[in-house]
């Protein structure tokens, strides 16, 4: 794998631009998942076109692929503000809510639109089902509020949020979803995601039973994405960017299996930033996996050395984003701006529904 390994503290957010044109953001998934193209960087510096599904051919006996089992929920809910004395205020009242953050079972940190129609105290309904109670304002204007339900209904405020709530998509898609299931992986578990772990999103069952089969390991560990990785760096110099945390989990079972395929020589596939980002997370400075909860802010960038990443399956990012510069990271911003030209050039798809690209 080409590694970068010259700290490189004067980058400019300017220095990850590159132009791309409209039509090429894609709108809606490929059918099938791992028909989309695949572009292949290589160690020594050529890049190959493909298609996703030969993604098995670059991989070999010892690898173990990392991918993250998040599952996105339905984190788009629109409600009504409500009076003091309980009834809906007069006039338009529509208030957007994203859940971000769960910071208990009931509270969570949202992003509100629009915001200031809703005070300290105020509350929001939605659907006659569920009630939140803003109890206060945290950086960048987000809020924590306090979710209520009937609790003898509803096991769970997930299960709310599966009836009345939408996929948070990315602003850049605006066509319509029409499978709700088209925004996770096959192997999506554990509730929590605001956005889609979209690397993953290539795989299908048949595909990983395939890459099993031929001795490589599919090993999980869990990263809650929320917007702070796809928000914009608005600070000239990368360094001064800080990232938000994300919560992340890896368990004593997948560490185990991790760490003994390392040290037989199997090399770490990260599918996904997210994915990536965690293990970086966790690892000590000799590349061992240490389980644990924790949250993490690591922010990736061109000098980083890497611990336990050998390799990165990927989706095309936007211009000046923070998985941009992950990515150029891992194998120089120089060769990635060249692939990224090379992928205009020949009409790849970018972003959360289009093609990928595999690191080696």
């Amino acid at each position: 794998m080409i590694k970068n390994t010259l700290i490189e503290t004067d980058l400019k957010t300017k220095d990850f631009y590159y132009d791309l044109p409209p039509e090429l953001i894609a709108q809606t998934p490929i059918e099938p998942r791992d028909h989309s193209r695949l572009m292949v960087l290589k160690r020594d510096g050529v890049i190959e076109h493909k298609h996703f599904y030969d993604i098995i051919d670059y991989l070999k006996e010892g690898d173990t692929l990392v991918i993250n089992d998040s599952r996105v929920i339905p984190a788009r809910i629109y409600g009504e503000k409500v009076r003091d004395e309980g009834q809906f205020a007069s006039g338009p009242s529509k208030i957007e809510t994203l859940l971000l953050k769960q910071h208990s079972q009931n509270r969570w940190e949202v992003l509100l639109k629009p915001a200031k129609k809703i005070k300290i105290g105020g509350k929001i309904r939605y659907n006659d089902i569920l009630e939140a109670t803003v109890l206060q304002v945290v950086e960048d204007g987000n809020r924590i509020v306090e979710f209520s339900y009937d609790e003898k209904k509803y096991s769970s405020i997930y299960e709310v949020l599966n009836q009345i709530g939408t996929m948070p998509l990315p602003p850049y898609i605006t066509e319509k979803l029409t499978d709700q299931e088209r925004y996770q992986t096959v192997y999506a578990r554990e509730n929590g995601s605001s956005a889609a772990p979209t690397a993953g999103l290539h795989f299908t069952t048949e595909l990983l039973e395939k890459i099993k089969q031929k001795g490589i390991a599919v090993v999980p560990v869990m990263l809650h994405v929320g917007l702070g990785t796809f928000r914009p760096v608005k600070a000239d110099k990368i360094t001064d960017h800080i990232m938000h945390s994300e919560f992340i989990t890896v368990t004593k079972e997948s560490a185990d299996i991790i760490n003994e395929r390392k040290k037989k020589g199997g090399r770490i596939i990260a599918v996904g930033t997210t994915s990536c980002r965690t293990l970086e997370s966790v690892a000590t400075e000799e590349g061992e996996i240490i389980p644990q909860a924790t949250n993490t802010g690591i922010f990736i960038y061109p000098g980083y050395k890497f611990k336990a990443v050998d390799a990165l399956i990927t989706n095309f990012h936007l211009p000046e984003s923070t998985l941009l510069m992950l990515v150029s990271a891992l194998c120089g911003k120089d060769y990635i701006m060249r692939a990224y030209a090379e992928a205009v050039s020949a009409k790849y798809r970018f972003f959360s529904f289009g093609d990928a690209m595999f690191i080696e």
